[in-house]
């Protein structure tokens, strides 16, 4: 039956896949990954022998029309990334939204995300939070963070090991360097780590201690 699948995969520990995503991934005509030697590793752990296809941030925009066609020829596709959930960060919401404008079947599959442990383990309140991804590179930054300043929910972000020391000090100056911080590193995999305090001492930790691997920053809402 011809549906667009999103299927999440381990953001490190290979355990947390699902036996349902392994099925999917097995039975679809087609695998769509972020970067097939990335996945290719997955598929093979997991004896996946289904045909894949880049997807990307770079070529999403000009696939969208050609897979929107396989899909209403019959086929059956899988969208992954290279870890986590699809469209989280990553591509997936171009393909999403023309399928649902084609009235093209869409399944998402439950599975990893690396905010919501990173949430959950921070401490702090997660009955109402936002989440924002990756702050703006250069463009747009300063405008953000002026208004993040002002958010009183919890704020999720994601950060490379290489900008986090200027994303912390960003914090200490928009938010206040007593503003309550979490950082989570690496989880789920044999380094995994949470660092949490306010944003002067998450700051001066990382200053002391470069950090390496997969970041997601959880900071306390404006009281």
């Amino acid at each position: 039956m011809s549906k667009l699948y999103i299927v999440p995969t381990p953001i490190g520990n290979l355990k947390d896949m699902t036996f349902r995503a392994v099925e999917v991934l097995k039975d679809v005509d087609l695998i769509l990954a972020e970067d097939t030697r990335t996945s290719g590793k997955l598929l093979k752990h997991f004896e996946i022998g289904t045909q894949m296809q880049s997807h990307h941030m770079h070529n999403e925009h000009r696939m969208v029309d050609n897979l929107v066609q396989k899909l209403k020829n019959g086929l059956s596709i899988a969208l992954i990334s290279d870890a986590g959930t699809p469209a989280i960060s990553d591509p997936g919401f171009l393909l999403t939204r023309a399928c649902v404008e084609h009235k093209i079947e869409v399944d998402c599959l439950p599975g990893a995300t690396a905010f919501v442990p990173a949430l959950v383990n921070s401490g702090l309140p997660n009955d109402k939070f936002v989440f924002e991804g990756f702050l703006p590179v250069k463009k747009g930054r300063q405008t953000r963070l002026l208004l993040l300043a002002e958010e009183t929910r919890t704020i999720i972000f994601y950060e490379s090991p290489h900008k986090l020391i200027k994303t912390l000090t960003s914090f200490c100056e928009y938010f206040g360097d007593q503003r309550p911080v979490s950082v989570s590193r690496e989880l789920t995999k044999l380094y995994e780590e949470t660092i949490r305090g306010t944003a002067k001492e998450v700051l001066e930790h990382y200053v002391n201690k470069p950090p390496k691997g997969e970041i997601v920053i959880v900071v306390g809402g404006k009281k």
